[in-house]
């Protein structure tokens, strides 16, 4: 079957693009949609053209299995050129989403029209490359600078009711988009044409536009180079005449396309693409899942209970007394008030997922759940508490979860009826928010049960990866190792604010121990303490030593680094360095660069052995860990990529 067909409707052509599963461009449709130009205005009896895509979406990129191959004509940009230079205006009528190149052609096409839950976008930062096909020069002629400069450097979609005004579509539609693209085309032959967009005038910024977008853009990236590439490309757009500005795009395209970052954020885009479907999972069916219970309401379990409300599913919160289960609930009104107060949701839609969530003390309203996630206080009684009653009162088939950090699942499900569909379920705080899921089996769970966990994962937008057991699966056994090498490092007398700056400068937002004193040193604390209580042998941490004398962080105005009342700015402290003073050996004097790599090293080393030892499946698990989980740079792939033998 033809990528492309060729459909008449009077004098309108309609050129309908199937090339599932995205309508990726490929060569043969490359090679479609260059045919299909010539040979429609070669025919007398057609006055416009009608670009249509079947399927769910419009052309939504390039192909990724051509990523990483030699280029095979027709090439992109040639192809854009040639629908622009078409004898016979051409309209492309949008669903799904239009990105990259599929937006590009887009853009060759004299006109845009899109349905209203389209989108369209330009997301090749994403990919550590720039788009390379006019996407920094067209879109400014479209749209207008500033426009550009978001659509292009953010790499964000946006949808069809925004892109109107912004002039990146000339119509939004309901109903049939063919017939509405048809009615749209014969009604634009009544009117003079636009000009090409190539050829349309670019008004230039106010005088420190370009400086002031550099600016933030340099702040925003942490070290990732193609957002100030596409900027430097936009500005020429602008300065430049088209062909001029075509040449300089198309130049950084293939600069970037072999940079180390680009090669990073594909091996991230590919094992993102493939976490949610895991080859050894292929046979195994999820169960359905229309009805879920948390078990615990605060801060983790609110935030549990909203992901799970967020995909439209129904949710029972059980507590322990009402006086909890009010608390509950008004953590999670207060996620919902506070999305709609940063506008990111409107109050009618926070009421209707407000209104999906109901609490009580009772665990009878579990027994018909098909799912229920425990997020309880990190105790191996309480936790074991909460299954012996979870055993008792839900389905024999009901999935049953923990949410664990830190202690073995297998302990928690000892003696629950029907082991095989119990499993761990990690979140991230918040959890309506952190896209990392760390599904950990136990040797009874079900393949099918686990197959339940990574479709849960899809079902609320995260990325989930299986983790084997063993003291905080993947990513905290990984943290603390990350920790306790910068404390090492501290022993050695490099100075903490020091350590911190290295690896902001590495790419994270924050350092290691300015990210502790933001979370609270005393929640690691009183893990290993619990470690000690039942009889390990746990070290005491530089940290350790801190806590003990009331240095928990921001919340008690000091940790690592002293705190003013009010402001959350990190100030080198005396009182810590006299603190640690005695367990300080010598001033080791290491630049930032080799601080980074000591920590990056650190963690790879970790990663190695979770992988040795079966706990990770494969390394790129332990990069999207890290880069979901844990802030790791997206841009330099996680730390088993970025140590990688080169």
């Amino acid at each position: 079957m033809s990528v492309v067909t060729i459909a008449r409707e009077g004098e309108i052509a309609v050129v309908a693009v199937n090339n599932p599963p995205v309508n990726a461009l490929g060569q043969m449709l490359r090679q479609g949609l260059w045919d299909a130009v010539g040979a429609l205005d070669a025919d007398p009896s057609v006055r416009a053209v009608v670009l249509i895509c079947e399927g769910r979406t419009f052309i939504a990129g390039a192909d990724v299995t051509e990523f990483g191959k030699p280029p095979v004509p027709p090439h992109l940009p040639d192809l854009v050129d040639c629908i622009e230079g078409a004898a016979k205006p051409w309209v492309a009528a949008i669903h799904g989403s239009a990105l990259g190149g599929g937006f590009e052609i887009a853009m060759g096409c004299r006109f845009r029209i899109a349905l209203d839950g389209a989108s369209v976008g330009l997301p090749e930062v994403g990919l550590g490359i720039v788009p390379g096909a006019s996407g920094t020069v067209r879109t400014p002629r479209l749209a207008g600078v500033e426009a550009a400069v978001e659509l292009v450097t953010s790499g964000k979609p946006v949808k069809a009711a925004k892109a109107a005004p912004l002039g990146l579509v000339d119509a939004v539609v309901t109903g049939d988009l063919r017939s509405e693209a048809i009615s749209f085309a014969r009604a634009a032959l009544e009117r003079p044409l636009p000009p090409p967009i190539s050829r349309r005038p670019v008004e230039a910024p106010e005088p420190g536009f370009w400086e002031r977008q550099e600016k933030a853009i340099w702040k925003r990236a942490r070290g990732e180079i193609a957002p100030l590439r596409a900027l430097a490309c936009l500005r020429k757009a602008v300065e430049a005449d088209f062909s001029d500005a075509m040449a300089f795009e198309r130049a950084t395209f293939l600069e970037l396309r072999s940079s180390e970052q680009a090669a990073a954020l594909r091996h991230v885009f590919f094992a993102e693409r493939a976490a949610g479907r895991p080859s050894h999972l292929a046979a195994a069916e999820p169960l359905p899942i229309r009805l879920a219970g948390v078990v615990g309401g605060g801060t983790m379990g609110a935030g549990i209970a909203v992901a799970l409300s967020d995909a439209g599913l129904p949710v029972v919160l059980v507590e322990r007394d009402g006086e909890a289960v009010e608390k509950g609930l008004s953590n999670i009104r207060n996620v919902y008030d506070g999305a709609v107060k940063r506008g990111r949701m409107t109050p009618d839609t926070a009421a209707e997922r407000l209104s999906r969530v109901t609490g009580t003390t009772d665990y009878a309203a579990l027994a018909d759940a098909d799912l229920v996630i425990e997020a309880v206080f990190e105790e191996i009684g309480v936790k074991r508490a909460v299954f012996g009653e979870l055993g008792r009162i839900c389905r024999p088939d009901a999935v049953l979860a923990t949410n664990t950090s830190y202690l073995d699942p297998r302990l928690i499900a000892e003696g629950l009826p029907n082991p095989e569909r119990f499993i761990g379920l990690h979140f991230f705080s918040p959890a309506n928010v952190m896209k990392l899921l760390e599904i950990v089996p136990v040797p009874e769970t079900a393949p099918a049960v686990v197959a339940t966990g990574f479709a849960l994962g899809r079902m609320l937008g995260k990325i989930p990866v299986q983790a084997g057991i063993c003291e905080g699966f993947i990513g905290n056994r990984i943290l603390k190792r990350y920790r306790a090498s910068a404390e090492a490092l501290v022993r050695q007398g490099v100075a903490i604010d020091a350590i911190d700056a290295a690896m902001r400068a590495y790419g994270f937002a924050m350092g290691p121990f300015e990210a502790q004193d933001l979370g609270g040193l005393d929640i690691a604390f009183l893990q290993r303490e619990g470690a000690r209580a039942a009889g390990q042998d746990v070290a005491e941490t530089l940290g350790d030593i801190l806590v003990r004398v009331g240095r928990k962080g921001q919340k008690t105005g000091g940790g690592w680094y002293d705190y003013a009342a009010g402001d959350r700015t990190p100030h080198p402290s005396t009182a810590v360095a006299e603190l640690l003073s005695s367990q300080i050996n010598g001033k080791a004097d290491l630049s930032a660069k080799e601080i980074a790599e000591s920590l990056v090293g650190e963690m790879a080393e970790e990663g190695a052995a979770i992988l040795s030892e079966g706990v990770a499946r494969q390394a790129s698990d332990i990069d999207l860990v890290e880069i979901h989980g844990y802030g790791f740079p997206r841009w330099r792939g996680g730390p088993m990529f970025a140590t990688r033998s080169k």
